[in-house]
């Protein structure tokens, strides 16, 4: 296993985004099945918007979206699918900005950690195990025992500077 991994870097101008877009489907569909879980028409739909860019996108403005092709639909209906997503490792919520972003490899657990581009709104992802386990031999010092965490580092992308 790869020490440091980028799961999900900056768009380039040379960027494929149907591949992106088309593997991330087959990932949620690989990890549905292992899981026994159905990935229905609402989770693709609505996983499928959420990978529409590599920008984080808000559960209001899911809802909007999916409000033009299915009709008035409660913000509740919106929030479940997100948690099941996010609970079987499809998406990641990035917590400062209250916007969810598509997951790079959904296949592996690891600790989200992302830099976030202040301009243009891209996001990327990384998993640092070597960061992870500072945090945690820092915590376990102090008596803390982490559960969860996500690394949000705002800046400028390569792009924006």
């Amino acid at each position: 296993m790869a020490h440091r991994l980028i799961l999900q870097d900056f768009a380039s101008a040379h960027h494929d985004h149907n591949c992106c877009v088309v593997g991330a489907m087959a990932r949620a569909e690989q990890v549905c099945r292992a899981r026994g879980e159905r990935f229905t028409p609402l989770r693709r739909e609505v996983l499928a918007l959420v990978w529409s860019s590599h920008k984080p996108v808000k559960a209001y403005e899911l809802l909007s979206t999916l409000s033009q092709t299915r009709g008035k639909m409660a913000p509740p209906s919106v929030y479940r699918v997100l948690d099941f997503l996010q609970n079987a490792g499809l998406v990641h919520r990035l917590e400062s900005i209250n916007c969810y972003i598509g997951c790079g490899d959904p296949t592996r657990e690891h600790q989200g950690q992302f830099l976030i581009c202040e301009c243009c709104g891209s996001v990327a992802e990384f998993a640092d195990m070597g960061v992870m386990n500072r945090f945690e031999t820092t915590a376990s010092r102090v008596g803390f025992k982490m559960n969860v965490s996500t690394i949000e580092i705002f800046g400028l992308c390569q792009n924006c500077q």
